[in-house]
C-alpha cells in the first residue's frame, strides 16, 4: 500500500487510498482544515476562504459510513470542494463577496452544487471572489483581498482567485469557477492550474449569482486536466431551469474522461494568434514560456499554424462584450427573487445602501446607466454573431482544432493595479470552449521564488469539448509544468 500524499492528490489517487484503507473522507477534510487555518489567516494570509462549511466533519463521516456499506457512492464520493461564493448553497451563507448579503443563506442549492452533492462531493469552504465577479483582481467588501500564493505581492487573477489560490495551496481537492470573461481562466493562469470555460450553455447557470447570462457560465479549476474533466461530468448537461442548457442535448458524452488520451496532440492543426501575444517589453517573459509550450505541443505531435487575423482582446472588451449593459438587468433577476429576509432586491438598493467595496462603484453606476435590448445592445450582439463566424471560418479554412495563446499578454498584476491586457474574453465573447493550462513560470524573483505561473489558453469549436480535451490532456502529460507554491509547505507526514 503506498501513502497517501495530500499534497497535489487527485481524486483518481484518494480514491485509490480510499480502496487501500490509507485515507478516509474524514482524514482528507481534517488535512486540509488544518492547512486552511495554518495559511489562510495566519503564514501568508492568502485570505481565499470566506465561509468554512461547519458541518464538513459531519458530512465527512456520514460519506466515510455510505463508503463501507456501499464502496464510493458517486464519481465524486467524498471529494472536498472549493465552492465560489456566487453559487448558492442552501445550508451556507452565499455573498457574491459583498456585505450587502452578508448572512444570507439561500433557499435551495445551484443546479451544480447539487450535482456535486449528488455525485458525492462535499462542499468544503466557499471561497472569495471579486465582488459580484464585476472585475479580476479578487477584492471584495465581505473578506478584502486575496493573495497569490506564488507572490504575495501580486493577485491571484480573478474574478474566481478564491478558488485559484486556495487549489494552488492544496486547500481543497476541486474547485468550482465562474466565468463572464475571463474568471476561471484567469485564476487557473495565475496560479499554475487548469481551468475549463464550458461552452455556454454546457453547464448550469441556475442558483449562480449572474453578471450576463449572455456570457456566463460555470466550470471547473483544479491542479490536473483529469480532475478538471471528472468535474465537468458532473455538471455537464441540460437543466430546464436554464434555457440555454437545451443546446447540450444530444452534445455531452457517457464520460468526458474517454477523451483523456496521452496521444490526443498527435494530428491535430493548432492555429497560433499571434495578435494575442503582446510586442513591448513587458511581454517578453509570457512570450517566452507561452512560445516554449507550443512548441512542446509540436514536439508532440501536434501541427503549428501561425495566425495573423487582426482581433483585438482590448477591442472585444469595449466594443462587443455585453457584461456591463447585461449587469443591473441580469444581476436584478437574481436579486428581486431573493425573500424579503434578504437586505437588498436590486443593484440600485446595492448602490444605495453602501455595502460595497469601493472598487465597484463605478462600474456598478455605469451599469444602473445602461440596459438590454437598446440600439447599442443590439449592435453588440450583431458584433458578436459576426466575431462567432468569424472565429468558424478561421478554424474552417486553416483546418484547425483549436487555437492558442497566451491567456494574458502579461504577468498578472500586482495587488493595488488593474488586470491589464488578457485575452479570455475571446472564449466568454464567442460563448465557444477555453481550456487555461499550465505553461511555465516566469523567472524567480525576491517575491516569487520560483517565478509567477503563466497560462497559455485553448480555444475550440462550440461543444467541442472533446477535442480541447484530448489536446490539454497530452499537452499537460508531456511537459507537466504545474509546480506548488512554496509559500504554503506540507504540514504533515503522508497517511497510510
Amino acid at each position: 500500500m503506498e501513502p497517501f500524499m495530500l499534497e497535489e492528490s487527485t481524486i483518481t489517487q484518494y480514491h485509490r487510498a480510499m480502496k487501500d484503507g490509507a485515507v478516509t473522507c474524514r482524514h482528507l477534510v481534517e488535512d486540509y482544515l488544518s492547512r486552511i487555518e495554518a495559511y489562510d489567516q495566519k503564514g501568508p494570509k492568502l485570505n481565499a476562504v470566506i465561509t468554512i462549511n461547519p458541518k464538513a466533519l459531519e458530512e465527512a463521516d456520514a460519506l466515510d459510513r455510505k463508503f463501507v456499506a456501499g464502496g464510493l457512492s458517486g464519481p465524486l464520493h467524498g471529494v472536498p470542494v472549493m465552492l465560489k461564493d456566487n453559487c448558492d448553497t442552501m445550508d451556507m451563507p452565499t455573498t457574491g463577496g459583498s456585505t450587502s448579503l452578508e448572512g444570507f443563506t439561500p433557499e435551495d442549492d445551484a443546479f451544480i452544487t447539487r450535482r456535486l452533492r449528488e455525485a458525492g462531493a462535499l462542499i468544503l469552504a466557499k471561497t472569495n471572489l471579486h465582488e459580484f465577479a464585476i472585475w479580476g483582481e479578487t477584492i471584495s467588501s465581505i473578506l478584502g483581498q486575496t493573495l497569490n500564493p506564488y507572490d504575495l505581492t501580486r493577485t491571484p487573477g480573478g474574478s474566481s482567485g478564491g478558488t485559484g489560490a486556495s487549489l494552488a495551496s492544496n486547500f481543497g481537492l476541486v474547485g468550482i469557477g465562474t466565468d463572464t470573461i475571463n474568471s476561471i481562466r484567469s485564476p487557473a493562469s495565475a496560479n499554475s492550474l487548469v481551468g475549463i470555460r464550458p461552452t455556454t450553455g454546457l453547464v448550469s447557470r441556475d442558483g449562480i449569482i449572474p453578471y450576463s447570462f449572455t456570457q456566463d457560465t460555470a466550470g471547473p479549476i483544479c491542479r490536473t486536466v483529469e480532475d478538471a474533466v471528472r468535474v465537468l461530468d458532473v455538471i455537464a448537461g441540460y437543466d430546464p431551469a436554464d434555457a440555454e442548457t437545451a443546446w447540450s442535448v444530444g452534445r455531452v458524452p457517457p464520460s468526458y474522461t474517454t477523451f483523456l488520451k496521452k496521444d490526443g496532440l498527435t494530428g491535430k492543426r493548432i492555429g497560433v494568434l499571434e495578435s494575442f501575444f503582446g510586442a513591448a517589453a513587458i511581454h517578453d517573459e509570457t512570450n517566452t514560456v507561452v512560445r516554449n509550450s507550443i512548441d512542446a505541443m509540436k514536439d508532440t505531435g501536434g501541427e503549428i499554424i501561425s495566425l495573423y487575423e487582426k482581433i483585438d482582446s482590448g477591442y472585444l472588451v469595449n466594443e462587443v462584450s455585453l457584461h456591463l449593459h447585461d449587469l443591473k438587468d441580469h444581476l436584478n433577476t437574481y436579486l428581486t427573487a431573493l425573500p424579503k429576509r434578504a437586505l437588498v432586491h436590486s443593484v440600485e438598493e446595492i448602490l444605495a445602501s453602501g455595502k460595497y467595496h469601493p472598487g465597484i462603484k463605478d462600474n456598478l453606476q455605469k451599469a444602473v446607466a445602461l440596459s438590454t435590448g437598446t440600439p447599442e445592445y443590439n449592435q453588440r450582439l450583431a458584433k458578436r454573431s459576426k466575431l462567432q463566424t468569424q472565429i468558424m471560418k478561421l478554424m474552417a479554412d486553416h483546418r484547425l482544432d483549436a487555437l492558442v495563446y497566451p491567456h494574458q499578454q502579461q504577468l498578472v498584476c500586482r495587488i493595488g493595479g488593474s488586470q491589464l491586457e488578457r485575452n479570455g474574453v475571446l472564449g466568454s465573447v464567442t460563448g465557444f470552449p477555453s481550456f487555461c493550462v499550465p505553461a511555465g513560470f516566469s523567472a524567480p524573483s525576491e517575491t516569487a521564488p520560483i517565478g509567477v505561473p503563466i497560462g497559455m489558453e485553448i480555444l475550440g469549436r462550440p461543444f467541442r469539448e472533446i477535442t480541447l480535451i484530448e489536446i490539454a490532456y497530452s499537452f499537460e502529460q508531456a511537459t507537466q509544468y504545474r509546480k506548488q507554491p512554496v509559500s504554503v509547505p506540507p504540514l504533515g507526514k503522508p497517511r497510510g
